[in-house]
Protein backbone atom coordinates (compact mmCIF):
# COMPACT_ATOMS: atom_id res chain seq x y z
CA UNK A 1 0.00 0.00 0.00
CA UNK A 2 3.00 2.53 0.93
CA UNK A 3 4.54 1.81 -2.71
CA UNK A 4 1.09 2.35 -4.30
CA UNK A 5 0.65 6.13 -2.47
CA UNK A 6 4.47 6.58 -2.82
CA UNK A 7 4.09 5.69 -6.38
CA UNK A 8 0.57 8.17 -6.78
CA UNK A 9 2.53 10.73 -4.81
CA UNK A 10 5.61 10.82 -7.55
CA UNK A 11 2.93 11.11 -10.30
CA UNK A 12 0.91 14.09 -9.07
CA UNK A 13 4.18 15.95 -8.33
CA UNK A 14 5.40 15.06 -12.08
CA UNK A 15 1.99 17.17 -13.32
CA UNK A 16 2.92 19.52 -10.88
CA UNK A 17 6.37 19.70 -12.34
CA UNK A 18 5.53 19.74 -16.09
CA UNK A 19 3.07 22.84 -15.19
CA UNK A 20 5.81 24.74 -13.37
CA UNK A 21 7.94 24.05 -16.38
CA UNK A 22 5.43 24.99 -18.75
CA UNK A 23 5.20 28.10 -16.91
CA UNK A 24 8.96 29.17 -16.38
CA UNK A 25 8.66 28.99 -12.42
CA UNK A 26 11.60 28.09 -10.97
CA UNK A 27 9.92 28.09 -7.69
CA UNK A 28 7.93 25.88 -8.99
CA UNK A 29 10.37 23.40 -10.11
CA UNK A 30 12.18 23.46 -7.27
CA UNK A 31 9.17 22.67 -4.97
CA UNK A 32 8.19 19.60 -6.98
CA UNK A 33 10.83 18.02 -8.49
CA UNK A 34 12.29 16.76 -5.30
CA UNK A 35 8.88 16.04 -4.30
CA UNK A 36 8.58 13.69 -7.10
CA UNK A 37 12.01 11.86 -6.88
CA UNK A 38 11.16 11.95 -2.97
CA UNK A 39 8.64 9.53 -4.20
CA UNK A 40 10.45 6.94 -6.07
CA UNK A 41 12.63 6.93 -3.39
CA UNK A 42 9.79 6.00 -0.88
CA UNK A 43 9.17 3.47 -3.59
CA UNK A 44 12.12 1.80 -3.37
CA UNK A 45 12.15 1.95 0.29
CA UNK A 46 8.83 0.14 0.67
CA UNK A 47 9.93 -2.66 -1.73
CA UNK A 48 13.37 -3.33 -1.03
CA UNK A 49 14.18 -6.34 0.72
CA UNK A 50 17.46 -5.50 2.64
CA UNK A 51 18.51 -9.27 3.32
CA UNK A 52 19.88 -9.21 -0.40
CA UNK A 53 22.47 -6.85 -1.45
CA UNK A 54 20.95 -6.09 -4.74
CA UNK A 55 17.76 -3.77 -3.09
CA UNK A 56 21.05 -1.72 -1.08
CA UNK A 57 22.85 -1.01 -4.22
CA UNK A 58 19.52 0.05 -5.64
CA UNK A 59 18.54 2.26 -2.68
CA UNK A 60 21.76 3.99 -3.01
CA UNK A 61 20.96 4.47 -6.57
CA UNK A 62 17.66 6.41 -5.94
CA UNK A 63 18.93 8.60 -3.24
CA UNK A 64 21.77 9.55 -5.61
CA UNK A 65 19.47 9.96 -8.56
CA UNK A 66 17.14 11.97 -6.09
CA UNK A 67 20.29 14.18 -5.60
CA UNK A 68 21.00 14.77 -9.11
CA UNK A 69 17.58 16.03 -9.67
CA UNK A 70 17.77 18.70 -7.35
CA UNK A 71 21.34 19.90 -8.63
CA UNK A 72 19.94 20.16 -12.21
CA UNK A 73 17.17 22.65 -11.08
CA UNK A 74 19.10 25.49 -12.10
CA UNK A 75 19.76 26.06 -15.46
CA UNK A 76 22.56 26.01 -17.50
CA UNK A 77 26.04 24.52 -17.30
CA UNK A 78 27.55 25.83 -13.72
CA UNK A 79 29.40 23.95 -10.92
CA UNK A 80 25.64 22.51 -9.94
CA UNK A 81 25.10 21.04 -13.08
CA UNK A 82 28.57 19.36 -12.98
CA UNK A 83 27.46 18.16 -9.62
CA UNK A 84 24.29 16.70 -10.85
CA UNK A 85 26.17 15.25 -13.96
CA UNK A 86 27.99 13.34 -10.93
CA UNK A 87 25.37 12.49 -9.12
CA UNK A 88 23.71 10.19 -12.07
CA UNK A 89 26.58 9.08 -13.06
CA UNK A 90 27.30 7.30 -9.70
CA UNK A 91 23.78 6.32 -9.92
CA UNK A 92 23.96 4.52 -12.87
CA UNK A 93 27.32 2.95 -11.56
CA UNK A 94 25.11 2.33 -8.35
CA UNK A 95 22.51 0.48 -10.70
CA UNK A 96 24.68 -1.58 -12.77
CA UNK A 97 26.56 -2.77 -8.97
CA UNK A 98 23.12 -3.71 -8.04
CA UNK A 99 22.58 -5.94 -11.27
CA UNK A 100 25.57 -7.44 -10.81
CA UNK A 101 24.47 -9.09 -7.72
CA UNK A 102 21.87 -10.76 -9.88
CA UNK A 103 24.44 -12.87 -11.31
CA UNK A 104 23.93 -11.42 -15.01
CA UNK A 105 24.45 -13.60 -18.16
CA UNK A 106 27.19 -12.36 -19.57
CA UNK A 107 26.84 -13.32 -23.13
CA UNK A 108 23.88 -11.02 -23.44
CA UNK A 109 25.50 -8.59 -21.39
CA UNK A 110 28.14 -8.42 -23.80
CA UNK A 111 25.85 -8.15 -27.15
CA UNK A 112 24.00 -5.27 -25.23
CA UNK A 113 27.47 -3.70 -24.78
CA UNK A 114 28.05 -3.76 -28.28
CA UNK A 115 24.65 -1.96 -29.36
CA UNK A 116 25.64 0.29 -26.60
CA UNK A 117 28.84 1.02 -28.05
CA UNK A 118 27.02 1.93 -31.30
CA UNK A 119 24.19 4.42 -29.62
CA UNK A 120 27.54 6.00 -27.93
CA UNK A 121 28.62 6.66 -31.65
CA UNK A 122 25.94 8.48 -32.91
CA UNK A 123 25.10 9.96 -29.53
CA UNK A 124 28.67 11.69 -29.77
CA UNK A 125 28.59 12.83 -33.11
CA UNK A 126 25.17 14.35 -31.83
CA UNK A 127 26.29 16.49 -29.11
CA UNK A 128 30.33 16.84 -30.18
CA UNK A 129 29.35 20.07 -32.20
CA UNK A 130 28.03 21.83 -29.38
CA UNK A 131 30.35 20.35 -25.90
CA UNK A 132 32.72 22.96 -24.82
CA UNK A 133 36.03 21.82 -24.11
CA UNK A 134 35.29 21.68 -19.68
CA UNK A 135 32.71 19.15 -21.13
CA UNK A 136 34.67 16.95 -23.85
CA UNK A 137 35.68 14.35 -21.72
CA UNK A 138 32.67 14.24 -18.65
CA UNK A 139 30.17 13.57 -21.24
CA UNK A 140 32.19 10.67 -22.67
CA UNK A 141 32.65 9.37 -19.27
CA UNK A 142 28.84 9.61 -18.96
CA UNK A 143 28.21 8.16 -21.85
CA UNK A 144 30.13 5.22 -20.92
CA UNK A 145 28.87 4.71 -18.16
CA UNK A 146 25.49 4.27 -18.99
CA UNK A 147 26.48 1.89 -21.70
CA UNK A 148 27.56 0.03 -18.85
CA UNK A 149 24.91 0.26 -16.69
CA UNK A 150 22.08 -0.82 -20.00
CA UNK A 151 24.85 -4.18 -20.59
CA UNK A 152 24.60 -5.52 -17.05
CA UNK A 153 21.00 -4.47 -16.88
CA UNK A 154 20.49 -6.56 -20.26
CA UNK A 155 22.46 -9.67 -18.53
CA UNK A 156 20.51 -9.35 -15.55
CA UNK A 157 17.56 -9.25 -16.99
CA UNK A 158 18.06 -12.71 -18.99
CA UNK A 159 19.38 -14.07 -15.30
CA UNK A 160 16.32 -13.17 -13.63
CA UNK A 161 13.54 -13.53 -16.59
CA UNK A 162 12.23 -9.93 -15.17
CA UNK A 163 12.00 -7.45 -18.00
CA UNK A 164 11.29 -4.60 -15.89
CA UNK A 165 14.86 -4.34 -15.52
CA UNK A 166 15.87 -3.89 -18.90
CA UNK A 167 13.38 -1.64 -19.93
CA UNK A 168 13.28 0.44 -16.98
CA UNK A 169 17.06 0.59 -17.33
CA UNK A 170 16.56 1.24 -21.44
CA UNK A 171 13.72 4.34 -20.83
CA UNK A 172 16.11 5.86 -18.14
CA UNK A 173 18.82 6.04 -20.65
CA UNK A 174 16.80 7.72 -23.18
CA UNK A 175 15.42 10.08 -20.82
CA UNK A 176 18.87 11.31 -20.51
CA UNK A 177 18.77 12.51 -24.22
CA UNK A 178 16.36 14.62 -23.25
CA UNK A 179 18.50 16.35 -20.62
CA UNK A 180 21.56 16.21 -23.48
CA UNK A 181 19.49 17.99 -25.69
CA UNK A 182 18.09 21.18 -23.35
CA UNK A 183 21.33 21.59 -22.21
CA UNK A 184 23.32 20.97 -25.52
CA UNK A 185 21.87 21.28 -28.46
CA UNK A 186 18.06 23.47 -28.25
CA UNK A 187 16.65 24.36 -24.98
CA UNK A 188 12.76 23.49 -25.88
CA UNK A 189 9.67 21.38 -24.71
CA UNK A 190 10.93 18.30 -25.80
CA UNK A 191 11.53 17.39 -22.04
CA UNK A 192 8.17 18.23 -20.79
CA UNK A 193 6.81 16.42 -23.46
CA UNK A 194 8.56 12.85 -23.04
CA UNK A 195 11.72 13.56 -21.18
CA UNK A 196 10.65 14.30 -17.40
CA UNK A 197 7.42 11.69 -18.17
CA UNK A 198 10.08 9.23 -19.10
CA UNK A 199 12.26 9.56 -16.78
CA UNK A 200 10.11 9.10 -13.30
CA UNK A 201 8.66 6.07 -15.36
CA UNK A 202 11.72 4.56 -15.36
CA UNK A 203 12.72 5.28 -11.82
CA UNK A 204 9.55 3.90 -10.90
CA UNK A 205 9.76 0.78 -12.71
CA UNK A 206 13.03 0.14 -11.31
CA UNK A 207 11.83 0.67 -7.94
CA UNK A 208 9.33 -2.01 -8.05
CA UNK A 209 12.27 -4.16 -8.75
CA UNK A 210 14.09 -3.37 -5.44
CA UNK A 211 12.35 -6.19 -4.17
Amino acid sequence: MMSLAAAGWTGLCVIALLIAERADSRAGVLLAKPAASLGFVAVAWSRADLSHPHAGWMLAAFVACALGDVLLIPLGRGPLFLGGLGSFALGHVLFARAFWALAPTWRVAGVALLAMGAVAWFTLRWLDPHLDRALYWAVRVYIAIIGLMVAVAAGATAASGDPRIAIGVVAFAASDLSVARERFVSPGCVKLVWGLPLYYAAQLLLAWTAS
